[in-house]
């Protein structure tokens, strides 16, 4: 007779929908569907072409069965366990239906990573939602969330002394053949003059702060205030593109810092670096470090310094089908830990640490 011990126990299956599906949104659905503990039940979307269709079909897989709807009633009547909630622009009042409905959420939304960077009244309005849906909401993704988050925690738990922690990250952008993306979101070729992209400025500081705050709480390191600061790089020749032409004297690399400062230096500190050419003066006077490769490098500066760099060994034309991942992944990966959360909004520090389920 089989001995009914060593059988492992079924998993519960957790009733997820989809919220918005971009590239991030339909690679988080895609893999929701193939993960053996989720059970993928509907899924939202904000265009009424899409709506109707089989959300196999909106994240390139054969049909599930499953339909997308723009109806939130109908999405709340499917009773979900959680909610992956991943639109382009945070609705505090769409977000407190969710949560009061009884469905938590895991979000890729910024904003929702420190509660203590929340402005008042939204928190407090997200956290009644949770105590009357007893309901949780965790915000992740990869940046910020894995490298602002998750590895720093690891490489300080080593430390003993922590002097400076700087996260670079790196896209070389001069192959994407995305004319809208380049020229108009990321300012390339734009007029120098003008200065920094106040807009891109803006976006870092407030898209980072939250995270890089909630670091230094945790390791217990004092911040007087958080800056966020640009400087250009301006193209020395033409710089030819897929997607068209930065002119020499126009704008061909950006890089953005949002710093955590004690006593005027940097203790936690964040820099973007976009590039299309490395052929380029500065408007800082400094020399960056442009690297082909993009990812990231984190230096810790402490009593145990490192310096480690991260590159993805992909093939140039395989990159646009893997970074969604980048930021798809660890929201899926979170939605057990999340649902098994007390209600509230929780922190990476709230919950246990996130391990993926890949078998």
């Amino acid at each position: 007779m089989a001995n009914d011990a060593a059988v492992p126990a079924q998993r519960p299956k957790y009733r997820v929908v989809q919220w918005a599906t971009g590239n991030v949104g339909s690679r988080a659905m895609r893999r929701t569907i193939e993960h053996p503990d989720l059970e993928l039940v509907g899924c939202w979307v904000h265009s009424t072409s899409k709506a109707g269709r089989d959300v196999g079909e909106l994240c390139g897989l054969p049909p599930v069965g499953v339909r997308a709807t723009n109806s939130i009633d109908e999405i709340l009547a499917l009773k979900p366990d959680c909610v992956l909630y991943m639109p382009h622009v945070l609705d505090c009042d769409e977000v407190c239906q969710i949560l009061e409905a009884g469905a938590n959420i895991v979000s890729t939304r910024m904003e929702l990573h420190n509660p203590a960077t929340l402005d008042p009244a939204v928190r407090a309005k997200i956290e009644d939602a949770c105590r009357r849906g007893n309901t949780s909401l965790h915000a992740t993704g990869a940046s910020p969330g894995f490298i602002t988050e998750a590895l720093p925690i690891v490489l300080a738990s080593i430390q003993r002394r922590l002097d400076c922690l700087t996260i670079f990250e790196y896209a070389d952008s001069s192959m994407r053949d995305s004319p809208e993306m380049l020229f108009e979101m990321m300012g390339f070729g734009a007029d120098p003059a003008a200065g920094p992209n106040e807009h891109i400025v803006e976006h870092m500081r407030s898209s980072f702060e939250g995270s890089i705050r909630l670091m230094a709480d945790a390791f217990g390191i004092r911040v007087d205030e958080v800056t966020a600061h640009g400087a250009l790089g301006i193209a020395r020749n033409d710089v030819h593109l897929i997607a068209g032409k930065v002119p020499a004297g126009t704008v061909a690399a950006t890089r953005t810092t949002v710093a955590a400062l004690r006593g005027g230096q940097p203790v936690f500190q964040f820099i973007a670096n976009w590039y299309v050419s490395s052929d380029v003066d500065t408007t800082d006077g400094e020399t960056w470090d442009f690297r082909k490769e993009s990812g990231w490098r984190v230096l810790v500066e402490g009593d145990c310094p490192l310096d480690i760099p991260i590159t993805f060994p992909v093939a140039p034309e395989n990159y646009a089908d893997m970074t969604p991942g980048l930021t798809a992944h660890r929201p899926v990966n979170a939605v057990s830990y999340v649902c098994q959360a007390s209600p509230g909004i929780k922190t990476i520090f709230d919950l246990p640490q996130i391990i993926a389920r890949l078998g």
